[in-house]
């Protein structure tokens, strides 16, 4: 006869910590990478949001652990000249992710970056270097808001759109988002995504190219026009951007839901830096890495010439696809589907190798290409690498990598392309 099952033992209750939600006052000095100044408390370390270096604030701990603890500044005592009011109160303490910086001035922000990208050089690269963030075009005038041509909303259990609370499952409703561009504001209008009841748990997203053309709106991935959703098979799922760079115009179609730069501005300033970067490509082999929909693979087609060969890699299918049709007229160009690290290693499915390059360029995600990439970059001989990245940490310790290889860090830049926010994009060429 067979034993009886146990049941399992139900886990004990997590007693609730008396630490968190205590309130501290506490001096507050240098910015961190990750949004967050560094303070601390009986000789533990604190990172504290939405505070500024030199102010005295009383601050409410909502994370504690044995090697740091988190904190949020609720209350201002002694006040740095840089504190402006903020341009987005719903991101504030307690609120939602996407504007810990809209309490500093615009100025401010960039300095923050700049000191945070070259302490990150310094402390994982060993390279002393001084650091300028650059404005977008524009952002000045409009005080760093406006610029998001992508948004995306999730409702809450009431059905209301909004966004997810910092480090939270929770939704914060909203009734209206100050970073999008006046066309995403006008979408949003449009469709009541405000004033609307969605179903709980429903993702919201809003996509109007740069020129505001195009407008498209997906509630869980279906097209929504005038009040409901657009369920045929043939309807409009993507948007066309034009983006100018190396003197030429060059048009793109975009999956909405794909991968594109958020900032307005952002396709052709990071065009134009790649392209300023790898300087003369005519007849060159460029290896484009993490190609993604081709932002970047069409203007090095043109660099190259019909002498030249631009070999893309990317490891979506749906953005490969967007870049077959992207490049459909561009015989220079060869696409490759297939995870980078192992299309470098093994070939892509069909076994086919990307060869060896004369320069490469990098666009990975935020976690960065990683040693097995930057070797096998590096074993293809190129003579200049330009690698952009939308993290200092992960761009730092990619460079030291390369330096392993023989490159040498010669040109940088770094652009403001998420205002309010604590993310930098940066443009950095490495030679050997």
């Amino acid at each position: 006869m067979p034993r009886p099952r146990r049941s399992a033992p139900r886990p004990r209750p997590t007693a609730p910590d008396p630490e968190v939600g205590r309130e501290v006052e506490l001096e507050i000095g240098p910015v961190a990478h990750g949004g967050h100044c560094v303070a601390r408390l009986d000789g533990r370390v604190v990172f504290v949001r939405h505070t500024l270096p030199g102010e005295r604030v009383r601050a409410r701990v909502t994370e504690t652990g044995s090697r740091f603890w988190r904190a949020d500044a609720v209350e201002v005592l002694e006040a740095s000249p840089d504190r402006v009011p903020s341009a987005w109160p719903e991101a504030g303490p307690g609120g939602v992710g996407g504007g810990e910086l809209a309490h500093v001035a615009l100025p401010a922000q960039r300095r923050w970056k700049a000191a945070v990208l070259a302490e990150q050089l310094q402390r994982l690269a060993k390279l002393e270097r001084d650091v300028e963030v650059e404005a977008a075009p524009g952002d000045d005038e409009r005080g760093g808001l406006g610029y998001r041509t992508r948004v995306d909303l999730v409702a809450d259990a009431d059905g209301r759109a909004g966004m997810r609370r910092f480090r939270s499952h929770d939704v914060v409703p909203l009734d209206g988002m100050p970073l999008a561009t006046e066309a995403v504001a006008a979408l949003a209008d449009a469709e009541g995504v405000w004033t609307r009841r969605w179903r709980p748990g429903a993702r919201l997203e809003l996509v109007a190219p740069a020129d505001g053309a195009d407008a498209l709106l997906l509630v869980d991935e279906v097209p929504w026009r005038r009040g409901r959703g657009d369920t045929r098979p043939n309807a409009r799922r993507s948007v066309t951007e034009a983006v100018r760079a190396g003197g030429a115009e060059h048009r793109y179609r975009v999956a909405a839901d794909g991968f594109w730069q958020v900032h307005r501005a952002a396709p052709d300033l990071l065009a134009g830096a790649v392209l300023d970067g790898a300087g003369d490509l005519d007849g060159a082999t460029v290896l484009d890495l993490y190609s993604g929909a081709g932002l970047f693979t069409v203007p090095l087609a043109a660099a190259v010439g019909g002498s030249g060969r631009v070999v893309a890699v990317e490891g979506d299918a749906r953005a490969v696809k967007d870049a077959r049709r992207n490049a459909h007229d561009l015989a220079q160009v060869e696409l490759h589907l297939g995870a980078v690290d192992r299309v470098l290693a093994d070939g892509d499915a069909s076994g086919s190798d990307v060869g060896a390059a004369d320069v490469v360029v990098l666009d990975p995600p935020r976690a960065g290409a990683g040693r097995s990439v930057v070797d096998a970059v590096a074993g293809r001989g190129p003579r200049r690498v330009v690698y952009v990245a939308c993290d200092p940490a992960a761009l730092a310790r990619d460079v030291a990598y390369l330096a392993g290889h023989g490159y040498e860090l010669t040109g940088l830049r770094a652009f403001d392309l998420f205002p309010m926010t604590h993310h930098v994009e940066a443009v950095a060429v490495l030679d050997r």
